[in-house]
């Protein structure tokens, strides 16, 4: 009985498969499909997988030269550190960021004053112009931006030196970038040198047209000795002048 319905079951499914096969010539059903491939659109080449590429030794890689410098020395790009302009010690420490002086607001305002006090008694002669120190100025970056409408005024309107004059008479060179309105190489050293800090003061007097007399005004200067010293007959230049001699290493 088992046998007779395996073997029923095997003729049903010969005879449907005959028909299908018959009913797929009947409509060329077969052609179409191989016709339909043959007409669809290409694989992209983009997404075909990339073969993986070897690395390549660049030893074994013959380095291109121009005939004019073949037989000069390569180039080395190594990084140098630039040293600031030279002043009078010829050489400056850098400075221990993180020991930075942060000035109070109150000591801050208290030089801006006495410096106004200095910049009054210089007279009219010569231009002048007041510049609180910040961190910017005396640590990490050392850029000093100068008032635009004093270098319009009065600095050249192409990039020049410009020398800084300090109380003792040192002369500091300094790059003065004309665009940016500011000094750039040089006055790292001259911040250095004479130990600037946060809240300073300084006076710039153009005595030369690229020479500036600097008076520097002490944030860290005592209250108590200024008033000591309003008491006596020396005017406040020469007060001020008396404390910002800088200290020597």
């Amino acid at each position: 009985m088992v046998v007779d319905a395996k073997r029923s079951y095997e003729e049903c499914r010969r005879q449907r498969l005959e028909e299908n096969r018959k009913r797929m010539e009947e409509l060329n059903l077969g052609r179409l499909a191989q016709a339909l491939k043959a007409s669809g659109p290409k694989p992209s080449p983009m997404k075909q997988a990339k073969r993986p590429t070897q690395p390549v030794d660049p030893s074994s890689v013959r380095v291109r030269r121009s005939s004019r410098v073949a037989s000069k020395t390569p180039p080395n790009y190594k990084e140098v550190p630039i040293e600031p302009l030279g002043g009078p010690e010829g050489y400056y420490q850098r400075r221990d960021l993180l020991n930075r002086f942060y000035a109070s607001d109150e000591a801050r305002q208290n030089a801006i004053e006495r410096a106004e006090q200095i910049e009054s008694g210089l007279g009219s002669d010569f231009p002048t112009f007041l510049k609180p120190m910040l961190q910017s100025h005396v640590t990490g970056g050392f850029w000093l931006g100068l008032p635009v409408q004093f270098c319009k005024m009065h600095l050249p309107h192409k990039d020049e030196m410009i020398t800084l004059v300090d109380e003792d008479g040192n002369e500091f060179p300094t790059k003065y970038l004309a665009k940016k309105t500011g000094l750039s190489g040089g006055w790292r050293g001259f911040a250095i040198d004479h130990q600037l800090v946060d809240g300073d003061a300084l006076v710039f007097q153009l005595i030369k047209p690229t020479t500036f007399k600097v008076f520097i005004i002490r944030v860290s200067e005592l209250t108590d000795n200024e008033e000591n010293d309003t008491n006596s007959d020396v005017s406040p230049l020469e007060r001020s002048t008396k404390r910002i001699k800088p200290s020597r290493k």
